[in-house]
């Protein structure tokens, strides 16, 4: 499968998903006007991955700061994820700097939300 990169903007995280090296990686900010328009081809892209994953996914988000529709569509990522979980390896990291609360409890929702191994990792 090919890789997916997308170079961030202004209002548009860095995605990087490449499954021959193990990165799935969103970071930075994501902003954008129609949140759906943008997430929508890295959704399809992770729904026709989770045809056939790599034994180990190893999932992370490196954001500084998302609006709420950037949040639906995390949050749709990590349900994939989630299902994804049930029968293949997956571990999801979220990135927080230390003095982000915000970031920090966003985290700890998804954490709560699903049955995937999930690090919050402090920064």
């Amino acid at each position: 499968m090919n890789a997916l990169i997308i170079e961030e903007t202004i209002q548009t995280p860095h995605v990087c998903f490449d499954p021959d090296n193990n990165i799935f990686e969103i970071k930075n900010k994501s902003l954008p006007e129609d949140a759906d328009i943008f997430y929508e081809p890295i959704i399809k892209w992770l729904e026709r991955y989770c045809e056939h994953p790599n034994e180990q996914t190893d999932f992370y988000f490196k954001l500084d700061y998302y609006n709420t529709s950037s949040a639906r569509n995390i949050a749709f990522i990590i349900n994939l994820l989630d299902v994804l979980s049930q029968k293949h390896k997956v571990k999801i990291f979220w990135y927080y700097h230390q003095i982000d609360e915000d970031m920090q409890s966003n985290g700890e929702q998804y954490y709560e939300t699903t049955q995937v191994d999930f690090e919050l990792v402090k920064i």
